[in-house]
C-alpha cells in the first residue's frame, strides 16, 4: 500500500512537472508589429507590402514597389508606422 502512495505522489509531482513545462511552451504573442494591426479588408499586396516595411532591415521589393501601387501604399504604411514603434 505505502509503495503504490510513493508511485502516485512520483506521478502526480511528473504530471505537475509536465503541465508547467507544457505551459511555457505554448505559442509565444508575435513581437512583430506587424502582426499587431488589424489587417482585414486589405489587399494581399498592401498586406505584404506592410510586412516589409515594418520589418526592422527595411527590405523592400523594389520591382514591385515601382509597378504595385497597394504594395508601394502598405510599404509606406508600415515603415512610417513601425519606425515609430522601434
Amino acid at each position: 500500500m505505502m509503495a503504490r502512495m510513493r508511485v502516485s505522489a512520483r506521478l502526480s509531482l511528473l504530471l505537475g512537472v509536465m503541465a508547467l513545462v507544457a505551459a511555457c511552451a505554448g505559442p509565444q504573442p508575435s513581437s512583430s508589429p506587424a502582426r499587431q494591426v488589424n489587417l482585414s479588408g486589405y489587399s494581399a499586396a498592401f498586406k505584404q507590402g506592410y510586412a516589409d516595411g515594418c520589418d526592422s532591415t527595411g527590405r523592400r521589393d523594389e520591382q514591385r514597389y515601382e509597378k504595385d501601387a497597394d504594395y508601394m501604399m502598405g510599404w509606406n504604411d508600415g515603415n512610417s508606422i513601425c519606425s515609430k514603434r522601434k
